[in-house]
């Protein structure tokens, strides 16, 4: 590599280079340095075809800040520049890249740009990774914009699309991306973004590769893959669900064969509540419980029975006695059609009391779910000379007169008013008379 100064009028900018095509850059910044000291840092340059002329591989803001001086002073003074030697596009295309790296980070869209022109030149992906000092995995992530359309690319170049909704577009087939992209274009629509646009891709069931029972290589689907997560999705939500249902049974089968009593397999959804079930070896009886969620994860749970099978268990081993006794009837003389009989009619009697008195109903109903429930505890309490009691029945009302009653109190008074009015308008005898 040579190092020269070239004139400004024999420059111009190369078709490889990663800024090339785009409007005038902002020079603001340098172009006071540029203007006190000029052009310092040599300009990267190859020949195009003219032993005169050379085209800018990189430096393009230097090379646009000297133009602007030139026009400012009207006249151009020669530029550093080191000649890169013609015929390696791959060559020029890496250099481009490593300087305006090394200076200003890139849009991700200007690098996949320049990345993909370096795997159509003939680059490997372990070669760019290792030129730009970058893993494999971030020069796939990067590359994985070639899967969204250019209108795509160009609205998340603009910002106008965040990263996370690129990133689930580059799982989209193109006719997804062309049902997002009319919603997104339509100002009356509105398009999913965000996790929404991952739920809406998948058709509100995004399945990871992880969650499989069966071998993936024995899925006929399509699996996408999702480079900047790290991660694979199951395209097909039903397929994926028929094969891992047979996995479960295969699973479920297995633990029989394997000397479990039971085997219970949980609805979709439903939850294992290990603080309803006590831990129980096999030997004494244990069962094995799978719980599946809607995301397709599996859980087996060995060794466990309901606290009501475990005290049952336990009753067991201390002997049969007690449960002889709840299984004998009150009644050692009704068995059989006569027992069952006289039980429905207590059963109805009971019913009747219980409408006609609705308070004895509720309290019959809470006493019920107390103590048939693991979770409460029944404890009595020593009343005290200052506790209240529980409850005590309220004091009836004393009954209203009756208006008869009252339009009698009124009516006497009156008369007696009237009588000692007449009383006073008759004159007493004198007493000479």
């Amino acid at each position: 590599m040579q190092l020269a100064h070239i004139p400004i009028d024999r420059l111009n900018i190369s078709a490889l280079n990663m800024r090339h095509g785009k409007r005038a850059p902002d020079i603001s910044d340098i172009l006071p340095s540029v203007r006190a000291r000029g052009v310092l840092v040599p300009l990267l340059v190859r020949p195009n075809g003219s032993p005169e002329t050379f085209e800018i591989v990189a430096g393009r803001r230097r090379y646009f800040a000297a133009k602007s001086l030139a026009d400012e002073r009207g006249e151009s003074d020669a530029l550093p520049c080191a000649i890169m030697e013609d015929g390696d596009d791959a060559d020029a295309l890496e250099a481009s890249l490593i300087e305006n790296i090394a200076r200003l980070d890139p849009d991700e869209v200007s690098q996949w740009e320049t990345f993909s022109r370096l795997i159509r030149e003939g680059r490997a992906i372990a070669d760019i990774a290792a030129t730009f000092g970058l893993t494999e995995l971030q020069v796939k992530r990067v590359l994985a914009l070639g899967e969204l359309l250019p209108k795509i690319r160009e609205a998340y170049r603009r910002e106008e699309i965040d990263a996370e909704t690129a990133r689930y577009l580059t799982m989209a087939s193109k006719a997804q991306q062309k049902d997002w992209l009319a919603l997104y274009a339509d100002p009356e629509q509105y398009a999913p973004r965000g996790f929404q646009l991952k739920q809406w891709l998948f058709g509100g069931q995004s399945i990871s590769t992880k969650v499989a029972l069966f071998a993936i290589e024995d899925y006929p689907g399509l699996i996408v893959s999702d480079l900047f997560g790290e991660d694979s999705y199951f395209a097909d939500a039903d397929l994926f669900w028929l094969k891992q249902n047979e996995a479960i049974a295969a699973r479920r089968d297995a633990y029989l064969e394997a000397g479990w009593a039971q085997v219970n397999v949980l609805e979709p959804g439903q939850y294992f509540h290990s603080w309803d079930h006590e831990k129980t070896p096999k030997k004494k009886g244990g069962k094995v419980v799978i719980t599946v969620s809607h995301r397709g994860e599996v859980e087996c749970h060995e060794g466990w029975l309901s606290r009501k099978e475990a005290r049952r268990a336990r009753a067991n081993e201390g002997g049969g006695e007690q449960e002889e006794q709840v299984a004998k009837p009150s009644r050692p003389e009704l068995t059989g059609p006569m027992q069952n009989y006289v039980d429905l009619h207590r059963h109805a009697a009971v019913r009747t009391a219980l409408l006609d008195h609705p308070a004895i109903a509720l309290r019959l109903m809470v006493a019920h779910a107390i103590a048939g429930s693991s979770l409460w505890q029944v404890r009595c309490e020593p009343p005290t000379r200052r506790s209240a009691p529980a409850w005590r029945p309220a004091r009836p009302k004393p009954p209203l007169p009756k208006s008869g009653a009252r339009f009698w109190r009124c009516s006497g008074n009156r008369t007696r008013t009237a009588r000692s009015q007449a009383a006073m308008a008759t004159p007493s005898p004198s007493p000479a008379s």
